[in-house]
């Protein structure tokens, strides 16, 4: 990692926190070489005890200190930031998006296509290390600049590089999937406590039985049907409660849920 690389986040958000804490966390950076500006104080005041780095009020203050810019703000005052960007951004910045639905191309019709831009899809865990992220690039940005990418990513997750075209479904699937999953522990630690166990003990049992099974998919390369067909014996209690979750349609609602936020991304995108 460049010893003079300054990373700048516009928007000082959950996810634009969750990053810098990931990256400051896994020793890529340290706190002096980040800086985030947002103009809420309770949210550049979180920022800066969570990572230990500074804040501004100022965009402007952000372009002058960053030479990797992230864009981390609602897709609704995503156009009106990049407009006051656009006359301090220069070709030594890297502007990485984390916008839901922004495209390179809208980005680049504001910011003027000399800018390197690359479109990146994170999700929440990064905060443990645990981010799936998609990324694609811009038509100025280099393969150096994925590879920067690939670097930054890679300590707070698992990361992808795919056309821009897919990076709404990587947003209706990993980018809004860690609500699915909580919902889904949450409905496990009922049922458990439905049938007499402490709630505390139920979800701890619950969330590390989500996290033991995605390790197996991600660690075997196995799919994941074979894996439920492992667990699945003949006549015993696992396929009874399959036999439920099929009754219930889960499979299809979740698949439903992934298409509506994709769906929805586009429209973000769009508007």
């Amino acid at each position: 990692m460049p010893t003079k690389l300054t990373l700048g986040f516009i928007g000082a958000g959950k996810m634009a926190t969750a990053l810098a804490k990931g990256f400051i966390r896994a020793k890529l950076l340290r706190p002096h070489q980040v800086m985030a500006s947002d103009p809420v104080e309770s949210a550049r005041k979180l920022f800066a005890s969570e990572t230990g780095a500074k804040t501004t009020r100022s965009n402007r203050d952000v372009l002058h200190f960053g030479t990797v810019i992230v864009l981390a703000v609602k897709p609704d005052q995503a156009v009106s930031v990049l407009s006051e960007l656009r006359p301090g951004l220069r070709t030594h910045h890297l502007l990485v998006s984390i916008v839901a639905g922004l495209t390179t191309t809208r980005i680049e019709g504001i910011v003027g296509q000399q800018i390197r831009v690359v479109r990146v899809m994170p999700n929440t865990p990064a905060l443990v290390g645990a981010s799936a992220t998609a990324f694609a690039l811009g038509q100025a940005a280099t393969m150096q600049d994925a590879a920067l990418i690939e670097r930054l990513f890679r300590v707070v997750g698992l990361v992808i590089q795919l056309k821009e075209s897919l990076l709404d479904a990587v947003t209706g699937l990993s980018g809004s999937g860690p609500a699915y999953v909580y919902q889904f522990i949450e409905a496990l630690s009922d049922g458990g406590v439905a049938c007499g166990l402490p709630r505390d003990v139920a979800t701890r049992l619950a969330a590390q039985t989500v996290l033991g099974a995605a390790k197996m998919v991600l660690e075997t390369g196995t799919h994941p049907g074979v894996l439920k067909d492992m667990v699945t014996s003949p006549g015993g209690t696992t396929i009874e409660g399959l036999h439920e979750l099929e009754q219930g349609k889960l499979r299809g609602v979740v698949m439903s849920a992934v298409r509506a936020a994709t769906e929805k991304a586009k429209k973000l995108g769009q508007g």
